[in-house]
């Protein structure tokens, strides 16, 4: 994988990352990440992707990594940079997938883009806040409703609850420390480091999740597949069940007893899904 920076609006900074256009892998799949989180694309799901023919590409969010900070980005925005992000690297067409908080950014590429993205790929993403007929919260553990809650109120009012020593609890489970022995443990390499340029990548996320999107993801014309485990307890599975309701062209597979973590055992089933859409 290479490692290479790229020029977004305004002269800003993307880092990127590339597994490269190698033979055989010439069809691109843009990966979004979950907060916090660097953007390097899933090792777990390198094998799979060379089984069926893919290039990943992923980049740092804003505020994340080697990504200049954006106050006041928002799904939209992430998308115009994902719309840099392949230009750069002369890319037309690609797939999107993420997981968590990315889920929600790739469904924002797919309604910004449109039909340069040619499927899509959530596996337990965000529902917009305040949608109609979505109990945003319920279900949500308490450090979620803190760090969200916060940041509805505004990017200082959730830097002030960073300030003050605010440590989110994800409250893994049994079953959670258990998968993190296998291969999904490289969600701890790339959520680890995240945050080392400072805390506003994740503020900034939590802030957009929190305020329109800037689309409409009912407008997505690709075909999407939502995935989502029944036990998650830090994105409730009510919001891919929202989701699938609102996104006509969407497929949702709700995974039981699978938590937030480990609905990641299944991405390599959603990539087989997406290699049959292109």
């Amino acid at each position: 994988m290479i490692e290479l920076d790229v020029e977004a609006a305004g002269g800003r900074t993307l880092h990127v990352y590339d597994t490269g256009p190698a033979e055989g892998q010439m069809l691109p799949v843009l990966w979004h990440h979950g907060t916090p989180s660097l953007g390097a694309p899933p090792e777990p799901l390198f094998a799979a992707a060379d089984r069926l023919g893919l290039r990943w590409v992923g980049f740092d969010r804003p505020g994340y990594g080697g990504s200049d900070v954006v106050p006041g980005r928002t799904v939209a925005s992430v998308a115009a940079d994902t719309a840099a992000v392949a230009d750069a690297l002369d890319l037309g067409r690609f797939a999107v997938m993420g997981y968590s908080g990315g889920g929600t950014y790739a469904l924002g590429c797919a309604a910004v883009l449109g039909d340069r993205v040619r499927a899509v790929v959530s596996l337990a993403g965000i529902a917009p806040y305040g949608a109609d007929g979505l109990d945003w919260f319920a279900g949500m553990i308490p450090s979620g409703v803190a760090a969200l809650g916060t940041a509805a109120a505004g990017r200082e009012v959730r830097a002030a609850l960073e300030e003050s020593g605010f440590a989110y609890d994800c409250e893994f489970t049994a079953a959670d420390l258990a998968f993190f022995e296998g291969p999904w443990g490289w969600l701890g390499k790339v959520s680890e480091p995240a945050l080392a340029a400072g805390p506003w990548g994740q503020i900034d996320d939590d802030v957009s999740y929190t305020r329109a999107w800037g689309c409409d993801p009912g407008a997505i014309s690709a075909p999407i597949l939502l995935l989502h485990g029944t036990a998650d307890r830090v994105i409730p599975a009510s919001h891919g069940t929202w989701l699938a309701a609102h996104c006509p062209t969407a497929e949702l597979r709700l995974r039981a007893d699978d938590s937030h973590f480990t609905i990641t055992g299944h991405a390599e089933e959603g990539l087989d899904w997406l290699r049959r859409q292109l």
